[in-house]
């Protein structure tokens, strides 16, 4: 074929242009598509670190508050109910707390937690996901009639002590997780549910 008359600048420009318009197009469509790997803003919230100020929580009384979308249960034990924990490992399926999964080092204890008034548990039961259900007083309970205070699921009738640590004859395996978890300041009167040592 002939190649006379054929403007070799032009072809040349024609041919710089599409390639350019193609790689202009090309990065239009790698933008979304990029983007859609990046979380969203909701879910960087939802795996945020949650604020909780526990400074006018009394004993006996729990707030929830909400950690990458599971409620966590915080509780204030009175002295009275402390006095109860020591005295129902006969009664639970981990007391030791073998299962070391379930709690950050910190509450590894009978509290199962820094402060000994202040427990921090994730509202989800072990056995099947359900929330369990706040029972602060220590008196006969339809589900136990020697009741020491605790959580009892009633979705399928697991039972957890004031440290969420399970009771014999509970469909649940385990204990309920503590999840990590520090304090903003000395007063220890914020508290900071997804933040701890290891989880800054």
């Amino acid at each position: 074929m002939s190649q006379d008359g054929v403007n070799k600048a032009r072809r040349t420009l024609l041919v710089g242009a599409t390639a350019g318009v193609g790689a202009v197009g090309a990065g239009f469509l790698a933008v979304p598509f990029v983007k859609s790997w990046m979380p969203s803003e909701k879910a960087k919230a939802a795996g945020a670190p949650a604020k909780v100020d526990v400074s006018k929580l009394e004993p006996g009384a729990m707030l929830t508050a909400e950690w990458r979308g599971k409620p966590v249960y915080i509780a204030r034990r009175s002295d009275e109910t402390l006095k109860t924990l020591e005295g129902l490992a006969s009664r639970l399926k981990d007391p030791e707390n073998v299962n070391k999964a379930q709690q950050p080092e910190y509450a590894d204890n009978v509290y199962r937690s820094r402060e000994p008034d202040l427990i921090v548990l994730l509202g989800v039961c072990t056995h099947l996901g359900c929330a369990p259900k706040y029972f602060a007083e220590v008196k006969p309970e339809p589900f136990d009639k020697d009741w020491k205070g605790g959580w009892f699921c009633p979705c399928h009738g697991s039972r957890f002590d004031l440290s969420g640590r399970v009771f014999n004859g509970s469909p649940a395996s385990d204990n309920l997780v503590v999840p990590p978890y520090s304090f903003e300041t000395e007063s220890k009167s914020v508290l900071i549910v997804g933040v701890d040592e290891e989880n800054a």
